[in-house]
């Protein structure tokens, strides 16, 4: 069990390419840590330093008291798990779990006693008899799993582990390795490009977008608190809603984009103050916005047509249009709403969201 500390680390690759611009990311022994963006935003090329995998270009990485740079991947006293499982076909589960120990000189009873204790914790003890071809996909992946837990490391690495399984695989499976981290306490660094996996298994979020960390908090902060359009766009299912216009003062402060004004409440007015005949990006979670019959107090109203109606069984998610702006409700499976019907959209504005639109940088 280790912290593990990066400090101005950058990889660039050949043609000035820069996969990891600068970055500094402090995981704190035992944390679970999710590095999550969409593709191409550096998050396994970071994954992959941590594990000596690909050479740091600039900036160091510690993993405990010890400086790694220069230190090869098998004497990093890490453990990753990958995508691909990577078993050996001709090999026992039993067999592929202990190969590493075999080859660090581990004693019989050592790695039988770790093989068994690891296997009892993914439950395949069952499993340690078979070869990989007569398994599924969910229990090759806890083999994979249990062949980094016998060597008990420092830090475990995941990337992306889960992205070969179907969707209920998926969601066991991220269950499986939030209550393996619970058990055993070691420091995870965990990769995917799934948002919902890192808002449901991360004790932090790292947010990542063109090599660069957009946001570092913890996961409820990050999705009520985003701190730019980006993050507040890729963190929920679906994502939050945006529309450009303008704020107006006309007794009370308004924002308005053609024919629609919503009305902010006055607590919010001294924050948006320097913004006033200003552009802004408004932005909404799906939740917040709803089909109302009257007006209530935080809520402002607009007419909106019904595109889409997705029944979702707990949910409806309602795809709703305007002129040029396109939004998306989630809301009670009960109401009753039809495809090209007009209905009253009322929004919970003590619940909004507004952005710079030239930095895109949260006002709030």
């Amino acid at each position: 069990m280790a912290r593990v500390e990066l400090k101005n680390v950058s990889k660039v690759y050949d043609k000035n390419i820069k996969a990891v611009d600068s970055i500094d990311l402090d995981i704190p022994d035992k944390e679970f840590v999710v590095l999550v963006g969409p593709s191409g935003c550096g998050k396994s090329t970071t994954l992959r330093m941590i594990a000596g995998l690909e050479e740091v270009t600039l900036g160091d990485i510690w993993i405990g008291d010890t400086r790694v740079n220069d230190i090869a991947p098998k004497d990093r006293d890490i453990a990753m798990v990958f995508q691909n499982y990577a078993l050996y076909p001709h090999m026992t589960v039993y067999q592929n779990m202990s190969f590493g120990l075999k080859l660090r000189k581990f004693s019989k009873k050592e790695i039988d006693d770790r093989v068994r204790e690891a296997a009892e914790i993914l439950g395949i003890t069952d499993l340690l008899d078979r070869k990989p071809k007569a398994l599924s996909g969910g229990q090759r992946q806890r083999v994979a799993v249990g062949r980094a837990i016998v060597r008990k490391p420092k830090v475990f690495l995941f990337d992306e582990p889960l992205s070969n399984l179907d969707a209920k695989l998926r969601v066991q499976m991220r269950t499986e390795i939030s209550r393996l981290h619970t058990k055993i306490g070691t420091t995870m660094v965990y990769v995917t490009h799934d948002q919902v996996e890192a808002m449901t298994m991360g004790d932090r979020i790292v947010v990542m977008r063109d090599g660069v960390i957009q946001q570092n908090d913890a996961p409820l902060n990050l999705y009520e608190h985003p701190k730019n359009k980006f993050v507040a766009g890729f963190i929920g299912s679906p994502g939050m809603n945006f529309m450009p216009g303008v704020l107006e003062k006309n007794g009370s402060l308004e924002f308005k984009n053609n024919n629609i004004k919503l009305t902010i409440p006055e607590k919010r007015n001294k924050v948006l103050e320097p913004y006033f005949g200003k552009d802004v990006i408004f932005g909404i979670r799906p939740e917040d916005v709803n089909i109302v019959n009257d007006s209530s107090p935080g809520v402002s109203t607009a007419a909106f047509s019904v595109d889409v109606v997705e029944q979702m069984g707990n949910e409806i998610f309602i795809h709703l249009s305007s002129n040029d702006i396109s939004l998306v409700g989630r809301i009670n499976p009960e109401t009753n709403v039809k495809v090209n019907s007009i209905v009253k959209i009322g929004f919970d504005m003590n619940k909004a969201h507004f952005f710079n639109i030239k930095n895109e940088e949260a006002i709030f």
